[in-house]
């Protein structure tokens, strides 16, 4: 094999429709776009969504909520998710590293569900008020 043997394979590549070339092409006079209309003329097309004139569908359909830009940098864990952790010193990157939040995540909040049995210290994490006050029964705290 040489640089100016390769060629594509076959069927890969095929000639572009030329229209508007004879009778005899197939595609003369009209060139495929049949007779009269808009979309027979250079230029005449209309948008997307447009229904005729009627009120297009993302119009008659109402407005209903939106989707938060933070979702990917902040995470909730559970007293229970601490509880499972082996380290007793808690922060960001203890978490990322057992894989109970994302890599994108910025800020975690622990919320009160579950059990916590074992003393354990938060740095740079927040806490609800309930969660705060679980951790805290249990020996460990929470820092800012």
């Amino acid at each position: 094999m040489q640089l100016n043997n390769i060629q594509p394979a076959a069927g890969a590549k095929h000639a572009a429709r030329r229209v508007g070339r004879g009778i005899g092409s197939g595609l003369g006079k009209t060139a495929g776009r049949g007779h009269k209309g808009q979309k027979s003329r250079a230029g005449g097309f209309h948008k997307v969504g447009f229904e005729g004139g009627q009120m297009p569908m993302h119009r008659r359909l109402p407005k209903r909520g939106f989707k938060s830009m933070h979702v990917p940098f902040v995470a909730d864990i559970t007293l229970a998710d601490l509880n499972r952790l082996q380290a007793t010193d808690v922060d960001l990157a203890v978490l990322k590293q057992a894989g109970l939040v994302g890599e994108l995540v910025k800020r975690v909040k622990v919320v009160k569900t579950g059990e916590l049995t074992k003393a354990v210290t938060l740095r740079a994490i927040g806490a609800t008020a309930g969660a705060k006050a679980a951790i805290e029964a249990a020996g460990g705290s929470v820092q800012p």
